[in-house]
């Protein structure tokens, strides 16, 4: 490989997760098999938050409803598109319509949901916040799990690609997870209600999702800008 070849080590703007990094944990066998069990123990710890409350929601309602689980159900899909090509660069991804869709439905979910929680859990801090034993899980754990989220959605740009067809989906299916949310009061567990501010700032992170998937990514039969 040519140094011109050689993956970008600095993050950018566009690009916060260097495609170098990227490359590392997507791009080989044993690093891409670690992140999909990783997702996969995340997803079941998500699952273990909701499921006490699951009953009470209609059963096609749950993907809306447990929104941390299918953030990561999404990103689990999106990365498992990479296992043909292992050991190939991701700039060599295979890339279509559907892919394009899948790809930037895991990203709004991973970067609105990552933020959300931090947002959420920071509106009452006294209810969570502390260094017991139950604060260092349901405050500093969750908060440093979700974001990593975002971290992941960045990854995602490296082999990704978007049209509006899929902004629009994302944009539409996020916007209809707050509704049934907050309008149908199927919104994530919390110590307090939500009121005004809460719903406010979820749908104002949708449409931040949405914007920056259509900023970051490069468009489906584009060139990647970098």
């Amino acid at each position: 490989m040519s140094q011109a070849d050689e993956p970008e080590t600095t993050p950018t703007l566009r690009r916060p997760v260097p495609e170098a990094t990227a490359e590392s944990y997507l791009s080989h066998g044993p690093s891409l098999i670690m992140v999909l069990v990783a997702n996969a123990v995340t997803f079941l710890l998500g699952v273990r938050f909701y499921v006490d409350t699951m009953p009470a929601v209609p059963t096609l309602l749950w993907p809306l409803y447990a929104d941390s689980p299918t953030a990561i159900a999404l990103a689990t899909l999106s990365v498992a598109t990479l296992l043909p090509i292992l050991d190939r660069p991701l700039s060599e991804t295979p890339v279509n319509r559907p892919l394009a869709y899948l790809h930037t439905l895991a990203f709004v979910w991973l970067v609105k949901y990552g933020l959300w929680v931090a947002i959420a859990l920071n509106r009452r801090p006294s209810l969570y916040f502390g260094f017991d034993a139950n604060a260092l899980y349901a405050y500093w754990g969750i908060i440093g799990s979700h974001l990593l989220f975002v971290g992941f959605a960045f990854a995602i740009l490296h082999y990704g690609r978007t049209t509006r067809g899929a902004l629009g989906l994302a944009l539409g299916l996020l916007l209809a997870n707050d509704i049934v949310d907050y309008g149908f009061g199927y919104h994530p567990p919390l110590r307090y209600e939500p009121g005004v501010v809460v719903p406010t700032l979820t749908v104002v992170l949708s449409i931040l999702a949405v914007g920056l998937a259509a900023w970051q990514f490069d468009r489906l039969g584009t060139e990647s800008s970098g």
